[in-house]
């Protein structure tokens, strides 16, 4: 048997509108509205990252949230962006010596799930939007996280960036409780 998901046609077309650059904000905007796109085309949920070479801001693999379209609880927006970046780089440790250091940009901070896989994918960097409380506060359980996570991946050498474009990645989850949006969890109801 073989597992395989697919991302929604207009990722790729999406993908081809970015501009390399450093800057995290432009990198987050980038994600951002990739979330946005994938609640409005009804492609998964409220959540997107990418992975970026931290020198060239080059993206390497854009990722959206496909829980609900491709029904693998596995199918978060950062598990779905680092996969794609281990398939296109050809190995699963993205942090080889001989390749350019690379950085994860989630819409959100990570569930602990994602938190779990990013010390084993080899990124250097962590970036995000939305923390998890914002996420909780419309209903998404986000499992146990550790109280000093952030202090955990550094520790392991993976700077972390919270809160850029806050604001900006809680209105797309405001906007996705506001419209209807399920809030899919293991144990609903």
């Amino acid at each position: 048997m073989q597992v395989t998901f697919e991302l929604p046609g207009w990722v790729a077309e999406y993908e081809q509108d970015y501009i390399a650059t450093t800057s995290l904000e432009a990198q987050m905007r980038f994600v951002i509205e990739a979330s946005k796109r994938n609640v409005k085309k009804k492609t998964g949920g409220p959540f997107a990252a990418g992975v970026f070479e931290i020198e060239s801001g080059r993206l390497i693999a854009l990722g959206v949230n496909l829980v609900p379209t491709g029904k693998m609880s596995i199918l978060h927006a950062e598990i779905v962006a680092l996969s794609l970046a281990q398939r296109i780089r050809g190995h699963y440790d993205l942090g080889q010596e001989n390749l350019p250091a690379l950085s994860l940009v989630t819409s959100c901070q990570p569930c602990a799930m994602c938190f779990g896989a990013i010390p084993w994918s080899g990124v250097r960097q962590l970036v995000c939007g939305a923390s998890d409380v914002d996420a909780r506060h419309i209903g998404f359980d986000e499992g146990p996280h550790h109280p000093s996570w952030a202090g955990e991946l550094e520790a392991r050498g993976i700077e972390v960036v919270t809160e850029v474009q806050r604001d900006d990645a809680v209105a797309v989850l405001s906007d996705y409780f506001l419209s209807g949006g399920h809030i899919y969890n293991s144990r609903e109801g």
